[in-house]
């Protein structure tokens, strides 16, 4: 019987079954590689350093105990720096900002609550790490030419000056205190010290080899030293 057709109109042949299935399994193919491309993406990216202000970190690092036994090593960045700042300045403008000073003052009041009689205080021998340190301490505290040019050599030194039971804990600089950061944090993850946060390590007293805690900003400090009174 003849098919009634415009003039000039192609005929389009029926898609086979077959093929529109081949298309819906291909779909599904390629929604499950997204899927798992978006898996692999979260599960890949690296772990950042680990916040001991929130949560419960504090508590399960196994900080205090290590304190306790003169395991840790603590790397401080010094306050406001004067010539970053519009803040008034403590002196000269190589040094800190009166602000970065009363914030240190916080801070070395929440260490020494947390106890120095068996931590040994080093501090670089620039003026901003230098008043850093006096505003911490109260007192001056002996400058190591290590702790200015470290970017490549901190780990080790600090490793070097790790005196068995006794805590050290340096005043130093965000260059030097993020290189230790992404040599100890095996994710990689990158780790951007704030003006007079604290980095913690731990050292293995068997074979000393370091391991890192985590991080406090100068803010979570207090909270800190109370956790270790409770």
């Amino acid at each position: 019987m003849p098919t009634n057709r415009p003039a000039g109109a192609t005929a389009v042949a029926p898609t086979p079954l077959s093929v529109l299935w081949r298309n819906k399994r291909l779909l599904v193919l390629l929604a499950a590689i997204a899927a798992l491309a978006s898996l692999l993406t979260l599960t890949l990216q690296p772990e950042p350093v680990v916040d001991l202000g929130e949560d419960n970190h504090m508590d399960e690092s196994g900080l205090f105990a290590s304190w306790d036994k003169g395991d840790v090593v603590v790397l401080v960045r010094h306050a406001e720096r004067c010539d970053r700042s519009s803040n008034p300045c403590l002196g000269d403008d190589e040094g800190i900002t009166i602000a970065g000073s009363e914030t240190a003052d916080d801070v070395g009041d929440a260490f020494k609550a947390l106890g120095l009689s068996n931590a040994d205080i080093f501090s670089s021998p620039l003026l901003r790490t230098v008043q850093t340190a006096a505003s911490m301490f109260d007192i001056s505290i002996a400058t190591q030419d290590w702790l200015s040019s470290c970017r490549k050599s901190l780990k080790q030194n600090m490793l070097n000056h790790k005196q068995t039971q006794r805590n050290l804990l340096l005043v130093t600089h965000s260059g030097c205190i993020e290189s230790v950061a992404k040599a100890l944090n095996t994710s990689g993850a990158e780790y951007d010290s704030e003006y007079t946060s604290a980095l913690f390590v731990s050292v293995d007293k068997q074979g000393g080899r370091p391991r890192l805690l985590g991080y406090m900003k100068a803010d979570g400090l207090e909270r800190f030293v109370d956790g270790s009174k409770s």
